[in-house]
């Protein structure tokens, strides 16, 4: 038995609201930028939609959404810039799958969330400055009055402390 439009319509839009924001934070991982992550976002479930597609369990699903969604960037990348390096998406993927792949990074982005204001707040500039605004180590030491070492080392730092603040939460040490 054939499922009606509506039930075919139900089902892709049930597909897009449980998974459009894992996707697309999976892509801003990858190193898309915000209008391009939207793009390729709807440009996976389109092409995901297009075949028949069952899906068996979410974690599935999503895995295979994150594959669909991978290679469209990759093929964006090499057509906007065929130099680009992409070597570095393998590991992206590894990581993206140790923290994220059960819940679309909810529960590693709350966590960040949580341990955000345990850094200073010279230290949440410059990471701001530095991955949300692209700055660059330079200008970042500019605007703290430290030298591009300096800089360097407080982002390192906070990174540290970050990272070991997300795996207590998450892992449980």
């Amino acid at each position: 038995m054939s499922e009606s439009p509506a039930d075919v319509r139900a089902d892709a839009a049930h597909l897009v609201v449980e998974h459009q924001a894992g996707v697309w934070r999976y892509l801003r991982a990858l190193g898309a930028d915000p209008l391009l992550a939207e793009d390729l976002t709807q440009e996976t479930f389109l092409a995901v939609l297009r075949r028949p597609f069952e899906q068996y369990h979410p974690a599935a699903t999503a895995a295979y959404l994150r594959k669909v969604a991978r290679n469209l960037f990759i093929t964006h990348q090499r057509r906007a810039n065929p130099t680009v390096q992409l070597a570095d998406l393998e590991f992206i993927d590894n990581q993206w799958v140790h923290w994220a792949a059960s819940d679309d990074g909810d529960e590693a982005l709350a966590a960040l969330r949580t341990c955000w204001p345990n850094i200073s707040p010279r230290a949440q500039q410059a990471l701001e400055m530095r991955f949300r605004d692209r700055a660059s180590r330079t200008a970042i030491a500019a605007a703290l009055q430290l030298s591009p070492d300096g800089a360097k080392n407080l982002m390192q730092r906070a990174k540290k402390a970050l990272r070991e603040c997300i795996d207590r939460k998450l892992l449980g040490r």
